[in-house]
């Protein structure tokens, strides 16, 4: 199927954010990951570790986003790249939401600080 109503997709909200799975293999896809992230307002994220490569595009709002310890404040239409086992972190401390579309290819998974692995189900 190659056609995906956003309106009817799947949610998932995890650590004040909410997740919004758009292509991925549920819905045909082989290769690529792509969804939308809505970062809610004074959220500060959690650290992880990405497995895969991933990169970001923020469409509204304002994020500052840590990758790899190096840090940046982002403004809409810029855009982000997290190497495949750099250490990431987004957080929204504005008083308004912020929406990042975020793709990554299929099987991508994080690590937690504790060690856990996660392989988000916006992935599958």
């Amino acid at each position: 199927m190659p056609f995906i109503n956003a309106a009817t997709a799947e949610v998932h909200d995890m650590h004040g954010s909410r997740f919004t799975p758009l292509v991925r293999p549920s819905a045909g896809s082989a290769e690529l990951c792509i969804w939308k992230l809505e970062i809610s307002p004074a959220t500060e994220g959690v650290a992880h570790r990405v497995l895969r490569e991933e990169a970001f595009v923020l469409l509204d709002g304002e994020i500052r986003f840590t990758i790899a310890g190096e840090t940046s404040d982002l403004k809409p239409g810029d855009a982000a790249f997290a190497p495949a086992g750099s250490t990431i972190r987004l957080d929204n401390s504005s008083s308004a939401p912020a929406t990042v579309m975020v793709t990554a290819p299929v099987g991508f998974s994080g690590e937690l600080s504790d060690g856990t692995i996660i392989t988000p189900p916006w992935v599958s």
